[in-house]
């Protein structure tokens, strides 16, 4: 087995292709601007300022979409959190650095947009909203739990993580604005899923050369963050039971993350087709089709429970409305 490389030979390594990628980047990307999003004729103003404060019959959103809305948008907002590890791991140096300041300044305007519409319309409490804005900042966030205890390959676990994660991201972000019954919403949500696409076609395809140079080395990391993956919401407040809300819903399952997510991103990587690994590798890669046989029993299993779940539910409305 050849010697493991460093973060920092790694990064040097891949210098070339986060500029290339980056390039790429900039010439596909959509400039855009949040106020062009935002329905500001339903705006007005709160108590504080001579009008009405919030009340729960102003929301025009099911619960379902204001679980949706509140998870997406402090998600985002956590995005000091991510800069930070960005930075760390990626470094601030050459076309590296240039690529965190570029995706920083793309990501910031989610958050911008996302809650000038739900304050805009007054679709959620935005003062429980702030309350929870500030406690989700406060707690931070790791891309496995294993991040929070040790500090190895931490380049490509980053660089493993965002690649599934923008995906997830994009893909709960355009259920979403489906879910919301809103033009405005939907148009809003199909824009940001847009930059997170662009974002996770950059780091896959960095991961994808990371993988060729040190095959060993980004197995690992690739195959620890698909068994220990983990939303970016993780530990806002009311995290679980939204979560719950937007999977028994069709906004983020257990399926989509398997099929819209994992084996795209792995089927793209030729993971199970490559040829370059050691026996090492090979081993692990043996670990993660078992992983992923077990994720399909458990997709299997999710939705026999949601189904039954949603039967008796429809069960109760109807014995309520008789």
């Amino acid at each position: 087995m050849s010697r493991e490389l460093t973060d920092l030979e790694l990064l040097k390594e891949l210098e070339q292709t986060a500029e290339d990628n980056l390039n790429r980047h900039l010439s596909a990307a959509t400039d855009w601007h949040p106020h062009d999003y935002i329905p500001w004729d339903q705006g007005r103003n709160f108590a504080a300022m001579g009008g009405d404060d919030w009340s729960e019959g102003q929301s025009q959103l099911s619960e379902v979409a204001k679980a949706a809305m509140i998870t997406n948008l402090l998600t985002e907002d956590n995005l000091p959190s991510y800069h930070r590890q960005a930075a760390e791991y990626f470094s601030l140096d050459g076309a590296w650095g240039t690529w965190v300041g570029r995706w920083t300044a793309e990501e910031g305007r989610h958050s911008i947009a996302l809650r000038d519409y739900l304050v805009v319309t007054r679709a959620v409490d935005p003062v429980a909203l702030e309350q929870a804005r500030i406690a989700h900042m406060t707690h931070g966030f790791a891309p496995t739990a294993e991040e929070e205890d040790r500090h190895k390959t931490d380049f490509l676990l980053s660089l493993a993580y965002v690649s599934f994660q923008e995906l997830a991201t994009r893909v709960s972000h355009r259920n979403t604005g489906k879910a919301c019954g809103d033009p405005i919403a939907d148009r809003l949500l199909a824009r940001i899923a847009a930059d997170e696409n662009l974002h996770m076609i950059f780091y896959r395809d960095t991961c994808s050369a990371a993988l060729d140079l040190a095959p060993d080395q980004a197995m690992e990391a690739i195959a620890s963050i698909v068994e220990n993956f983990r939303m970016p919401g993780q530990g806002m407040p009311n995290f679980r039971r939204n979560g719950v809300l937007m999977a028994k819903h069709g906004i983020y399952d257990p399926r989509q993350h398997l099929e819209d997510v994992v084996t795209p991103v792995l089927r793209k990587w030729r993971i199970f087709d490559r040829t370059d690994f050691s026996a090492v590798g090979e081993q692990r890669r043996e670990q993660l089709a078992a992983y992923m046989t077990d994720l399909g029993g458990q997709v299997l299993k999710f939705e026999e429970q949601r189904d039954r779940m949603l039967a008796r539910e429809e069960q109760k409305r109807e014995r309520q409305a008789s």
